[in-house]
C-alpha cells in the first residue's frame, strides 16, 4: 500500500503483531533518548514507520505517533486508578508499556554550554544505538513477550497534515539573554513545586539529537504535554515560540531580497545605458550635422572647379578664334592652375620616380616588381631550397603584403572585450554585416539532413538537385533570356578553385591570360602557381583623357595595345579575364561595353572568363547590374564561361563553393575532371541547394537588409574619406573603396607605398596596398567597409591618426625644399573621384589641352546637379565678380 501523497488514516485496526513490533521498535533505548530529548518527534516516527514497511506493516507515521499515544494514555489511565489488582494486569500491554515509562533515560541538567553538554550526552553507545536503528531496527530488547491481545485504535485528531514530510533544514538555537534563562528556569521550578511529577528532573539543554539538528533538549517532554496546566506554563510556551521564531528563517525571504536587489540593480544599469544611448544619439546628431555641413561646402568647391573648367575652356576656344596668345585676365583670388592641379590629380611629392612609373606602358613591368608582367620570378634574386622544385620554390617565395598582413592579422586579431588593441583588418574583403541573418537560416530544420547519398562520392559535376537549383538560381538573378541548362553547370570547392581549373584546361604551362590592372591579387595565386600560366597585363591609371572618361577605365584599346605587346615577346594569350563587378575598383561594366569586350575577345579567338562573384552585393538602386548571361546574344558562346559563387553575396566565405556556368561540353567535362581534387561535400551541397531555392526569403529578408547595411557602411566610411579630403572612387558595388593615398607619399615609388601600408600596420589597421592588386601607379589602397560600425569608428581613428601625422612630416619637409610641380601625386577629380585639399600648397604655372578640359568637364557635370539647382541669375546674385568674368568670356557686358 502506497501512502505518498495520501492523507494518513486514523482509527485503523492494529493486530497484535503489528503493536509488537511497533512496541518492540519504540521501546528501543535509543529511540526514547532521542523522543526525550526533541520537542518535534515526527521524524522519529516516520522513520519506524519506514522500518515497519519493510517488515509488511504499511502504517504512517502518524498512526505510529496515534497509536504509541493512545496506548501512553491507556496506560496512564489504568496506573492512576489503580484498577488492576496488584498480582497483575488485566491489560496485556502494561507491563511493557511500564517498563519502558519507568526506565526512560533523563538528560541530566549542567552548568556547561548546552553545545558542550550535548555532545557528551550523545558519545558512545548512544549515538552507536541510534544508528544500529536507523539502519535496520534492533529487536526488541527483552526476552519474553506479552500475551497479545486485540487492541482498536480509535481516531484521534492530529496537527499533522503532511503523509512523510521532508527533514527540515538545519537551524541553529540562538541562546537567550540571561534575564531569559533565569525567567524559564523560575518557571520550571514554580510547576516542580505545583506537579505531580516534581520528582522528575526537567533540564533544560541545548542538544543534538540523533536525526542531526539542534533542538531544545527538554527530557520528558511527552510528560510536560500531559500534566495539568500550572502558573507561568503559557508565559514559558510564549518564550519558547519567540526562541523559535528568532531561529527560524523562512528561505522566501532570502530569495525575496535578491529578487528585489537584482531589480534594482536591472533598473539602475537600464538608466544607466539609456543615458549612454541618449548620449550617443546626440553625438550622432553633432556628427550628422557636421558631415552635412562639410558635404554642403564640397559641394560649392565642386561647383566652383567646374565653372573653372568651363572657363577655361571658353578661354581656349576664345584664344583660338581671335588669334592672340594672350592669358586670360583673371580676377584676383581665383587660381585656375591650383584647381585644375587638384582636378587632375597632379599635385605633390617629388616627381622623378612618379613620371618614370606612369611612362610604363601596358604589358611591361616595373622596374622594382618582383614579378614580371607574367607573373615569373627571377630565380637568381631568391635563395633555393634544395628540398623544393623550381616550381616549389616560386611558391615559396611568392609572398607580398597580403600575405604578411594576413598572418599579422590572425596573429593580434581585434576582438571587443578579449583584445580591443588588436589589429583591424579593412584589407580581407569579407562582409561581415550579416552574420545573424544567415546563421539563422543555415540553423533552421530544412538545412539538416543526413542521408546516404550525401556521404558517398557525387557526380564530380555536382549532385544534380543543386546543379538544377543553381541553373534556375541564375536564370532569374542574371535575368537570361532562356532558361539555362542545369548539365551545363559545375560545383566546386570555390572560385578560386575554378581559376585554377580553367587556367589549367584552357592554356598550356608558358601561355597566358590577359587581365586589366588593377585585380583581385587571389588570380595569380590561382592562375600562375597553380597552373604554370601567365599573366598579360593591360594596365590602367586614374589620368582623364579624351578616351578614358572616368579613372582607370577599362576600354578595348588598352586591351588591344596589351595583346599585341605580349604577341611581340612571343607569349601566346588564350584568355581574358574579366572582373563584373570589379574587385578592386567597384566598376560595373555598361552593356555595350561587356559586348565590345565579347567582340574584342572573339576577334583574336580568346576565352573568356566573367567573375560575377559580387553581383547581388550592388547596394544601390541608381547602379545597374547586367551580366553576361543576361545578353540576349554572346559573340562567342562557346569560349564565355561566367564564375559564381555565395561566398560574397551571402556573407559566407567560410564556405567554399563556386560554380562555372558554360555551354561549351569539352571544357565542362574537363574541368568536372579536376573537380575529384575540388569537390563540395554532399551535406553543403544540401544547404547550399536549400538556400538557393528559399527566394522569398533571399528577396524579402536578406537582399534588403544586406542592401541597406551595405549602403549605411560605406556612406559612413565615404563620409569619413570626405572629411579627411582624401580622394576616392565613389562605387556602389561590392565591400570595397579604393583610395588615393599618392598625396601622403613622400616619393611616387613602391617602396614608399609599403611603408605607409606599414606605418598602418603598426597603428593596428590593415589595409590592402596597390602593388597587391598590380596597380600601376604606388600610392593607391583598398578599404573594406563591410563591417561593424564600431569598428568602423575605430579603424578611421586610427587611419586618421596616420595621415594626420604623416601631412605634418611631409608639410614640415616641404618648407625645406622648393617649388615643385603639384601635377604629380594627385587623382582627377571627376564623379568617381573627389578630391578636396585640406590645406593650401604652393602653386605654379601649367597648362592643358581643350580635349582634356571637355572630358572633365562632362564628368563635372554629370557629378553635380549644379545646373538644375542653379541658374544664371543666381549665381551672378551669390558671386558677381565670377559672372562678370563669365559675360565677358561670352561676349557679353
Amino acid at each position: 500500500m502506497d501512502f505518498r501523497g495520501k492523507k494518513y488514516e486514523r482509527g485503523s485496526n492494529w493486530s497484535d503483531p503489528e503493536v509488537v513490533e511497533l512496541l518492540q521498535l519504540w521501546a528501543d533505548e535509543s529511540v526514547q533518548l532521542e523522543l526525550e530529548s526533541c520537542l518535534r518527534n515526527q521524524h522519529v516516527f516516520n522513520r519506524i514507520a519506514e522500518v515497519l514497511r519493510e517488515k509488511g506493516i504499511h502504517r504512517t507515521g502518524d498512526q505510529c505517533r496515534e497509536k504509541i499515544k493512545k496506548m501512553k494514555l491507556e496506560y496512564r489511565r489504568i496506573k492512576d486508578n489503580s484498577k488492576a489488582p496488584r498480582g497483575g494486569r488485566t491489560w496485556k500491554f502494561y507491563e511493557v508499556m511500564d517498563r519502558v515509562l519507568n526506565s526512560r533515560p533523563a538528560l541530566p541538567y549542567g552548568p556547561l554550554p548546552s553545545s558542550v553538554m550535548a555532545q557528551q550526552v550523545l558519545q558512545g553507545s548512544m549515538v552507536d544505538s541510534y544508528h544500529q536503528f536507523a539502519a535496520s531496527a534492533l529487536p526488541f530488547g527483552h526476552s519474553q513477550h506479552p500475551e497479545l491481545m486485540e487492541i482498536k485504535c480509535e481516531e484521534v485528531n492530529s496537527d499533522e497534515h503532511c503523509l512523510t514530510p521532508e527533514p527540515p533544514p538545519s537551524m541553529s538555537y540562538q541562546q537567550g539573554s540571561p534575564e531569559e534563562h533565569e525567567m524559564e528556569r523560575a518557571f520550571l521550578e514554580r510547576a516542580q513545586n505545583d506537579s505531580p511529577i516534581s520528582r522528575v528532573e526537567i533540564p533544560i539543554e541545548t542538544s543534538v539529537s540523533p536525526s542531526g539538528f539542534s533542538e531544545p533538549n527538554m527530557a520528558n517532554s511527552s510528560r510536560i504535554q500531559n500534566v495539568v496546566p500550572r502558573p507561568g506554563f503559557s508565559a514559558l510556551h510564549r518564550l519558547r515560540k519567540k526562541r523559535k521564531g528568532q531561529r527560524v528563517k523562512d528561505p522566501l525571504d532570502d530569495l525575496l531580497l535578491k529578487t528585489l536587489t537584482s531589480q534594482r540593480a536591472m533598473e539602475e544599469r537600464f538608466l544607466q545605458m539609456e543615458e549612454r544611448r541618449f548620449q550617443r544619439d546626440l553625438d550622432v546628431e553633432e556628427r550628422r550635422l557636421q558631415l552635412e555641413q562639410r558635404r554642403f561646402e564640397l559641394e560649392r568647391e565642386h561647383e566652383f572647379r567646374m565653372f573653372n573648367v568651363f572657363a577655361q575652356m571658353l578661354s581656349i576656344l576664345k584664344q583660338s578664334h581671335s588669334g592672340s596668345s594672350s592669358s586670360l585676365a583673371i580676377p584676383r583670388g581665383l587660381d585656375f592652375n591650383q584647381a585644375l592641379s587638384e582636378i587632375a590629380g597632379m599635385g605633390g611629392g617629388g616627381g622623378g620616380d612618379l613620371q618614370e612609373a606612369r611612362a610604363v606602358q601596358p604589358g611591361r613591368p616595373l622596374p622594382e616588381r618582383r614579378f614580371d608582367m607574367h607573373g615569373f620570378c627571377n630565380p637568381g634574386e631568391f635563395q633555393r631550397s634544395p628540398y623544393l622544385s623550381a616550381r616549389g620554390n616560386v611558391v615559396n617565395i611568392f609572398r607580398g603584403s597580403t600575405e604578411e598582413g594576413y598572418e599579422a592579422y590572425h596573429a593580434d586579431k581585434y576582438d571587443e572585450d578579449k583584445n580591443p588593441n588588436g589589429i583591424i583588418n579593412f584589407g580581407t574583403s569579407e562582409n561581415k554585416l550579416c552574420f545573424d541573418l544567415m546563421s539563422k537560416r543555415l540553423t533552421q530544420t530544412d538545412m539538416n539532413l543526413m542521408e546516404p547519398p550525401l556521404l558517398q562520392y557525387p557526380d564530380w559535376k555536382g549532385h544534380m538537385f543543386l546543379r538544377e537549383e543553381v541553373a534556375q538560381f541564375l536564370t532569374h538573378y542574371c535575368k537570361a533570356p532562356a532558361p539555362l541548362k542545369a548539365e551545363n553547370v559545375i560545383v566546386l570547392n570555390g572560385c578560386g578553385s575554378l581559376f585554377s581549373a580553367l587556367a589549367t584546361v584552357l592554356c598550356d604551362p608558358g601561355e597566358a591570360v590577359l587581365i586589366a590592372t588593377p585585380f583581385y591579387g587571389g588570380i595569380t595565386q590561382s592562375v600562375f602557381l597553380y597552373g604554370n600560366v601567365k599573366l598579360v597585363y593591360a594596365c590602367l591609371d586614374s589620368k582623364i583623357t579624351g578616351t578614358s572618361t572616368r579613372p582607370f577605365q577599362l576600354t578595348v584599346d588598352k586591351l588591344e595595345k596589351a595583346l599585341q605587346d605580349a604577341q611581340a615577346e612571343g607569349v601566346t594569350v588564350r584568355a581574358l579575364i574579366l572582373l563584373n563587378p570589379q574587385n578592386p575598383l567597384g566598376d560595373i561594366y555598361s552593356l555595350s561595353e561587356l559586348q565590345d569586350y565579347l567582340e574584342f575577345a572573339k576577334r583574336h579567338e580568346l576565352h573568356v572568363i566573367v567573375d560575377e562573384l559580387y553581383m547581388l552585393s550592388v547596394f544601390d538602386e541608381s547602379a545597374t547590374f547586367h551580366s553576361v548571361l543576361g545578353m540576349d546574344r554572346l559573340p562567342d558562346p562557346q569560349r564565355t564561361h561566367v564564375m559564381w559563387g555565395i561566398s560574397k553575396d551571402f556573407a559566407v566565405s567560410g564556405i567554399r563553393f563556386g560554380t562555372l556556368y558554360t555551354e561549351n561540353q569539352d571544357v565542362a567535362n574537363a574541368v568536372a575532371s579536376l573537380c575529384y581534387f575540388h569537390g563540395v561535400c554532399g551535406t553543403v551541397q544540401h544547404k547550399v541547394a536549400q538556400l538557393l531555392r528559399d527566394r522569398d526569403w533571399i528577396n524579402q529578408v536578406y537582399l534588403r537588409a544586406n542592401h541597406a547595411r551595405l549602403k549605411a557602411a560605406h556612406t559612413y566610411v565615404t563620409d569619413e574619406l570626405k572629411t579627411l579630403g582624401v580622394p576616392f572612387l565613389n562605387r556602389n558595388a561590392g565591400f570595397f573603396v579604393w583610395i588615393d593615398f599618392r598625396k601622403y607619399l613622400r616619393t611616387g615609388t613602391f617602396e614608399e607605398e609599403m611603408l605607409l601600408w606599414r606605418r598602418f600596420l603598426d597603428n593596428k589597421v590593415l589595409l590592402s596596398c596597390g602593388k597587391a592588386f598590380e596597380c600601376s601607379e604606388p600610392g593607391w589602397f583598398r578599404i573594406i567597409f563591410a563591417d561593424k560600425t564600431h569598428r568602423l569608428q575605430l579603424g578611421m581613428q586610427r587611419i586618421r591618426k596616420v595621415l594626420e601625422e604623416r601631412e605634418q612630416e611631409i608639410l614640415a619637409e616641404e618648407k625645406e625644399q622648393p617649388c615643385q610641380s603639384d601635377q604629380d601625386g594627385k587623382a582627377d577629380s571627376t564623379d568617381e573621384v573627389i578630391f578636396v585639399s585640406r590645406h593650401q600648397e604652393p602653386t605654379c604655372a601649367g597648362s592643358s589641352n581643350l580635349g582634356d578640359l571637355i572630358g572633365l568637364l562632362q564628368q563635372q557635370m554629370r557629378s553635380s546637379d549644379w545646373l538644375q539647382k542653379n541658374t544664371a541669375e543666381q549665381f551672378a546674385q551669390e558671386k558677381p565678380e565670377i559672372y562678370d568674368v563669365f559675360s565677358k568670356l561670352v561676349g557679353k557686358q
